[in-house]
């Protein structure tokens, strides 16, 4: 069975930069970025769902179109290949149980928000405190961090070869 490792964090704590370079370093690897799913500006819930409804069960996920504010196209997963899934609401009690490793990613506030105005710009900036809304709402709701085998600090450097062993030693207990 393949390995899923399910990466959350605030946004801007580097979750993104985190599961680029372990699927760079271990190119069998397939990367799912939460921000091709969320159904919007609102759609922190929804996307976290997705994960245990159609992601993990279904090997397949639906891309938003952030342009034309519709969902546009199905992707399909190998189920045998090693998946992580990156994102705010990665990593709730559903999503947790259909996965082999939980992260947490942890950064102030501060540094999280400049972060995430300069990758994104004048578009996120306007809707950082809605978006901060719904993050506090999951946390509260899910306790992301209490889900998590593993915690880093956003802004420590990547351990590659951590992350391989990790990812090995996912796929030998699975």
């Amino acid at each position: 069975m393949r390995c899923v490792m399910l990466i959350d964090g605030r946004s801007g704590s580097g979750k993104t930069e985190l599961a680029a370079a372990i699927a760079v370093d271990n190119p069998e690897v397939q990367l799912l970025g939460l921000d091709d799913v969320y159904p919007g500006w609102d759609g922190l819930l929804a996307g976290s769902a997705a994960v245990h409804e159609t992601v993990l069960p279904e090997h397949r996920w639906r891309r938003w179109d952030w342009a034309a504010a519709s969902f546009a196209e199905w992707h399909e997963l190998d189920p045998d290949r090693p998946l992580i899934i990156e994102g705010c609401g990665a990593l709730s009690s559903a999503n947790r149980a259909l996965a082999h490793v939980g992260v947490w990613v942890e950064l102030d506030t501060p540094t999280r928000k400049e972060r995430a105005i300069a990758r994104d710009g004048e578009t996120f900036a306007g809707h950082w405190d809605e978006w901060a809304a719904q993050e506090e709402t999951f946390i509260a709701r899910e306790r992301p961090r209490t889900l998590a085998d593993i915690t880093v600090a956003g802004d420590a450097p990547v351990d590659l070869a951590f992350w391989r062993s990790v990812l090995s030693s996912a796929r030998v207990e699975s």
